[in-house]
């Protein structure tokens, strides 16, 4: 088996400790599988070239690290056909042939767990841990939706009429389109196709166009799985294309699903989209997390989850916390320890370094925008306790606010970057007052060691999943969804194969009591 080298080119930081850049003055060279590296889109189980390609760059340093095929409006519509004529023979597999099929590829990510992590760390950024991480995160969608397959259960209803009987099938709703982030850009994809293979329809990925590398990764190990041709399809695009695309895969009359995970701007054009033909919608959209820690709570447990929930890919996470709220009693000790443990804990540096547990953002604009918040925030009265600086490229530093106000930028949009704004309030209305006044609500963290406080909050929170004493919420167990903005459907849990499945009622007549 070959090998395909990624080359990282030299990057210099200003502003940058000594450590963080002499470590990006390297040269990297991640050796990874060939038969992983693909750069063409792959449509009914062939690799297909597009008339023109885009570059993938290296959050690190901004260079090159391989050029895809631009697929454009042509091969999304023959990837939907594609996914079409598979759909009628797919579904006729028994669940427990498309369980063992989606058990193959589990093993085969699992067995791949760390080319599929390089990939990661090469077009995302993340530390080669996290990468690590994602990737058994990824795995375990296809895992618990094989089992899933076969727990699709339809129900007999007991009829008013002696002379017939009621019967609700559950069927696949046909073809989905999968439209998925950069910042997971694996596991957002199993997290939705697992349910819908498991459920017996096909797929068109279109993949972010920061990261396609890991999802036709994820379409070379279906096919070495058995998945057959034009069950999984993967249309990669640029930028420019991505409109033109998704309007293909929203519009088209031949597909019955959409599934997207991303903005709440993207998600809004995006239905509006599918509304024309009235399909199936899945939307898990933006989040602006509160962490609340009240005076009862264990503060170093808090600072615990702070430093994960927040910290997590750069704060690059749809639940990561974005508004800290802690209690007047506590807010100083908690501040104090949590900026002790930014100093402790983290190190700015290339993802392929052991030792790095922050990369860079995205790319340039995600960190203009953190830059943003911050200026908008100090010109307001905050202070800054730790970083606060922009550094080259797209790294910034981990930074600690304190003095924040609900009029702050900071306080309002998400982030999506390593920024900790502390708020300070006094009793617990407050708290869900400011936690609450949000049009988004994915999820939401508490701290707090008064029972009867955790059922209170617990239940008034307007978010869809709520950590309790904990700042890591997702398992594929448990469902994934929001409230208000945040989007429509749940995925994961026994919840996310029904969102690709209708319900047929069927009426049996004229039969002898």
């Amino acid at each position: 088996m070959g090998s395909f080298c990624l080359l990282r080119s030299r990057c210099f930081l200003r502003q940058a400790s000594p450590g963080l850049s002499a470590v990006l003055r390297r040269q990297y060279s991640l050796s990874i599988s060939a038969d992983l590296v693909r750069t063409q889109g792959f449509i009914g189980g062939r690799w297909v070239s597009a008339p023109s390609s885009f570059p993938v760059l290296d959050p690190a340093t901004g260079k090159e690290i391989a050029s895809v095929s631009d697929c454009g409006p042509q091969e999304a519509r023959d990837a939907v056909n594609a996914a079409y004529k598979a759909f009628y023979s797919w579904k006729q597999q028994t669940a427990k042939e498309r369980s063992i099929l989606l058990r193959k590829w589990f093993d085969l990510l699992t067995q791949h767990k760390e080319d599929l992590a390089k990939l990661i760390t090469a077009e995302c950024g993340k530390p080669m841990k996290e990468s690590l991480g994602e990737i058994a995160y990824s795995a375990s969608f296809l895992e618990w939706f094989s089992e899933e397959a076969r727990r699709v259960y339809g129900d007999i209803v007991p009829p008013a009429a002696k002379d017939r009987k009621i019967l609700l099938l559950k069927q696949p709703v046909g073809v989905a389109s999968i439209i998925t982030p950069w910042n997971f850009p694996s596991a957002m994809i199993t997290r939705k196709v697992g349910a819908a293979l498991a459920a017996g329809c096909t797929v068109v990925v279109k993949p972010a166009e920061d990261t396609p590398l890991s999802a036709l990764a994820l379409a070379v190990l279906a096919d070495q799985a058995g998945i057959p041709a034009g069950v999984f399809n993967v249309v990669p695009c640029s930028r420019e294309r991505t409109p033109a695309v998704g309007e293909v895969l929203c519009t088209d009359p031949l597909v019955g699903k959409v599934s997207f995970t991303g903005s709440t701007a993207t998600g809004k054009i995006l239905l509006k989209h599918a509304a024309g033909t009235v399909k199936r919608v899945s939307m898990e959209l933006g989040g602006h997390a509160p962490f609340i820690v009240f005076d009862s709570a264990d503060v170093d447990k808090a600072v615990q989850g702070a430093m994960a929930s927040k910290f997590r890919n750069s704060g690059q996470t749809c639940v990561c916390s974005n508004r800290f709220l802690i209690q007047s009693g506590i807010h100083d000790q908690f501040v104090e320890k949590l900026g002790k443990a930014m100093d402790a804990e983290l190190r700015l540096g290339h993802g392929s370094e052991p030792t790095t547990t922050q990369g860079p953002l995205i790319n340039v604009r995600a960190a203009e925008k953190v830059e943003h918040q911050i200026a908008d925030a100090v010109s307001q009265g905050a202070t800054v306790l730790r970083g606060g600086k922009r550094l080259e490229g797209s790294f910034m530093e981990p930074t600690l606010l304190a003095n924040i106000t609900t009029d702050m930028l900071c306080t309002k949009e998400e982030t999506f970057g390593p920024l900790v704004p502390v708020l300070k309030f006094n009793t617990e209305e407050e708290a869900l007052m400011i936690a609450n006044a949000s049009r988004v609500g994915l999820a939401g963290y508490f701290y707090s060691r008064d029972i009867s406080q955790i059922w209170r909050v617990a239940e008034q929170l307007e978010v869809g999943m709520v950590g309790v004493n904990e700042g890591l919420l997702s398992t594929p167990e448990a469902s994934f969804g929001g409230v208000k903005q945040s989007g429509l459907g749940r995925e994961g849990s026994k919840y996310g194969i029904e969102e690709y499945l209708d319900v047929k009622y069927m009426c049996l007549g004229g039969l002898t009591p």
